[in-house]
């Protein structure tokens, strides 16, 4: 009996400590071109516990990679505790990942699929994302941020057989390596963003 009363106290602050875990979690949804790259600059951020690659803001429903994902974009769901990052230095890291000037993609793929937005979920994280992008403009005075911010849609993640997508940058390191170097990404945010670059 004893031993039955100690396993459900170890139940009982194992939950609590996920449930604690859960309600500090907060969720955001950025696109920034190709979700492999993008899920790999945030799971290096301290605070990030979650990165899932996958689609959001068009109309079709249930998008797919290979079939019809007319009008989302690709991006990725973070989580991420804000008592260790704030949702102001996400975007913060979002801005030097990204390319905000560029009206036709990010790097070498270009579409309507790779662009870069900001969605956001309530007045407070637009407030925050408004801001943000206000700093990036007056920083490039004679150029223009063509990142815009979104209301949050329904976000679909990559799931079945396209689930490779999802940690592909661990699952075929040297592919992923050698596909970021190819498009020029990583080129390209020093050549914007100088010593702000975290590549």
């Amino acid at each position: 009996m004893l031993q039955f009363r100690q396993c459900l106290a170890t139940l009982a602050l194992s939950a609590s400590g996920f449930l604690s875990t859960a309600l500090l979690a907060d969720t955001t949804v950025l696109a920034g071109g190709c979700f492999w790259c993008m899920e790999k600059d945030f799971e290096s951020l301290d605070g990030v516990s979650d990165v899932v690659s996958g689609f959001t803001g068009g109309t079709a429903p249930n998008p797919t990679y290979r079939g019809d994902h007319t009008g989302h974009y690709e991006a990725v769901e973070i989580t991420y505790d804000p008592n260790i990052v704030t949702y102001q230095e996400i975007l913060d890291h979002f801005w030097v990942n990204v390319d905000p000037f560029d009206a036709r993609g990010q790097f070498c793929d270009k579409g309507p699929s790779y662009l870069s937005a900001i969605f956001v979920a309530n007045d407070d994280q637009r407030a925050l994302a408004e801001q943000s992008k206000q700093t990036v403009i007056e920083r490039f005075p004679d150029m223009t941020v063509v990142t815009p911010i979104l209301a949050a849609d329904t976000f679909y993640p990559i799931k079945d057989e396209e689930i490779g997508h999802q940690d592909y940058y661990k699952k075929s390191p040297v592919r992923y390596k050698a596909y970021r170097w190819g498009c020029g990404r990583d080129s390209r945010l020093r050549e914007i963003w100088g010593e702000d670059a975290t590549v």
